[in-house]
C-alpha cells in the first residue's frame, strides 16, 4: 500500500500541472452529472415534466367533460329525465312502475 501511495506522490511531484488539469477535469465532468444542474437532475426533471403534461391533459379533458354535464344538467328536460330516473318522481295522474334486475 505503502508502494502505490509513493508512487503517485511522485508523479503528483514529477507533474504537478498535469495533476491538476486531470483533477480538475474530473471535477468538472462530476459537477456536469450530478450538481444541482447537472445531467442527471435534468433527466429526472424532464421525466416529471413530461408527466405532468400527461396528468394535464388527463385533467383538462375532465374540466371539459365536467362543464359539459353541467350544460346537460341545466336543461329541463335533464333535470326531469334524473327526478325520474334516480328519485322516482312521477307527474301527478301517472302512475310508477319499479322494475328492478335481480
Amino acid at each position: 500500500m505503502k508502494k502505490i501511495g509513493k508512487k503517485i506522490w511522485e508523479y503528483i511531484h514529477s507533474n504537478p500541472k498535469n495533476f491538476f488539469f486531470r483533477v480538475a477535469f474530473a471535477l468538472f465532468v462530476f459537477s456536469m452529472l450530478f450538481d444541482d444542474y447537472g445531467i442527471v437532475k435534468r433527466i429526472r426533471m424532464e421525466a416529471e415534466h413530461d408527466m405532468l403534461l400527461e396528468r394535464q391533459k388527463i385533467e383538462q379533458k375532465r374540466i371539459i367533460d365536467n362543464e359539459q354535464r353541467i350544460r346537460y344538467a341545466l336543461m329541463p328536460d335533464s333535470l326531469e329525465k334524473a327526478a325520474r330516473e334516480r328519485y322516482n318522481f312521477r307527474k301527478p295522474g301517472e302512475t310508477l312502475f319499479i322494475i328492478r334486475e335481480k
